[in-house]
């Protein structure tokens, strides 16, 4: 019989991906090469899945907030981040996007790895399509995080997100630019039928 849980190997790290939380893709490891996380910082990985961010996270960062809409997801996460040592700088949390945050709370960092794909009305309902289903035009979700986000980034605070070619990256340029974040492409990878995008935006004011 086929195992319910999948190993999952980045760097020195090792991560457990049950059958109900997103494995990680090429989305993923182009956020893990690209992320920076400078000494001391408080870092917010959204829609965090099996926690490879968060754990990468907290090697330099003083606390990482794991959050994610999928309660298995944040299960694995906190998990994962106990078996490669870093347990305690990683707290986990279940909701969707912001609204497990405390109205007050600042992150230096804020990782989203968006669920982008368009998608017809029925996706979306099981955990798994929750980590992709983006709805039709694959932006309801980024469109919801970028309204929100700027409220919890700290005085020069960042964001790295990654989205799909499919779900019109200048819009989201555009956006992030209209809530006062400068928001440059800083990474791409092209795969069968998409082009994977990441979006790295700082607070200007």
């Amino acid at each position: 019989m086929r195992s319910q849980v999948k190993r999952v190997f980045f760097g020195r790290y090792a991560f457990y991906v049950p059958r109900k939380v997103y494995e990680p893709a090429e989305d993923t490891f182009l956020s893990a090469r690209n992320l920076n996380v400078k000494e001391g910082e408080r870092v917010l990985d959204m829609g965090t899945g099996c926690g490879i961010l968060a754990v990468l996270a907290a090697e330099r960062a003083k606390k990482v907030v794991a959050v994610d809409v999928n309660p298995h997801a944040a299960s694995c996460a906190k998990k994962n981040a106990k078996s490669n040592g870093v347990g305690a700088k990683v707290e986990t949390r279940v909701g969707d996007l912001f609204e497990a945050i405390a109205d007050d709370e600042k992150f230096d960092l804020i990782l989203f790895n968006a669920p982008y794909l368009p998608v017809e009305k029925d996706e979306g309902a099981s955990w798994i399509e929750k980590a992709w289903a983006g709805g039709k035009t694959g932006r309801k979700v980024i469109d919801r995080f970028i309204d929100t986000a700027p409220h919890y980034l700290a005085e020069k605070g960042r964001v790295l997100l990654v989205q799909s070619s499919l779900s019109n990256v200048e819009k989201t340029l555009k956006r992030l630019s209209q809530k006062k974040l400068h928001a440059t492409i800083i990474g791409e990878e092209t795969v069968v039928f998409e082009k994977i995008v990441l979006i790295g935006a700082q607070k200007t004011s």
